[in-house]
Parts: structure tokens; C-alpha cells; sequence
């Protein structure tokens, strides 16, 4: 069982910034992705940001302001996010997808975190 642990959102003035957090832990042989998701009230959840074997890929709506990065060492991915809007605001989810020591695949997702731009 694969577990993910979110930190790092909160209130943030449009324009300012916050660095998002998920560290994962439990029986992994290899992970394949690690992504960001958000779900804005009464909307669908959305990719935002995906760290895959192909490479990065970014929502258009967050593109040149959102990175998304990972330390393998201590499998755990990051969201900076930078110059952010009030349309940002949302409950973040990371997702991290692989391989567990008996080789069957995993689908884990973090218990969320509320990041809100407003002044």
C-alpha cells in the first residue's frame, strides 16, 4: 500500500506564491508518474501538472506559471506555483502511479490540500 502525504497549501493573495508538497511512502518498487490534480467547487477534478517517463506536461491554464519537479531521493514531487489568480483556487490532489515490490500496479492518490487566492 502506497501512502501520500500533502502539505503546503493555504490563503495567498493573487500574484504571491505557494509550494505544494507530496511525499510518498510504502511498498514501491518504481513509480511511473507523479502528478498534480485540482477541483475547484462544483467543477470536475483537472490535471494540472504531470512529471511522466515522456516528460512534463502543464494544464494551458497554468502554463509559464506553474513547475512541477521531484526528488527521487526522498519520492516526494513538488507544485511551485508562482503569480497565481483567484481562478486558481481549488483543492490540490497529488497522484502518483507504479509499481509495488509484488509487481502489481498502483493508483494512489493524497488526501488533498485547499490552496485559496483571494485578498
Amino acid at each position: 500500500q502506497v501512502q501520500l502525504v500533502e502539505s503546503g497549501g493555504g490563503l495567498v493573495q493573487p500574484g504571491g506564491s505557494l509550494r505544494l508538497s507530496c511525499a510518498a511512502s510504502g511498498s514501491m518498487f518504481s513509480i511511473d508518474t507523479m502528478n498534480w490534480y485540482r477541483q475547484a467547487h462544483g467543477t470536475q477534478r483537472e490535471l494540472v501538472a504531470a512529471f511522466t517517463s515522456g516528460g512534463l506536461n502543464y494544464a494551458d491554464s497554468v502554463k509559464g506559471r506553474f513547475t512541477i519537479s521531484r526528488d527521487n531521493t526522498k519520492n516526494t514531487v513538488y507544485l511551485q506555483m508562482n503569480s497565481l489568480k483567484p481562478e486558481d483556487t481549488a483543492v490540490y490532489y497529488c497522484n502518483v502511479q507504479g509499481t509495488d515490490f509484488r509487481l502489481i500496479s498502483f493508483d494512489s492518490w493524497g488526501q488533498g490540500t485547499q490552496v485559496t487566492v483571494s485578498s
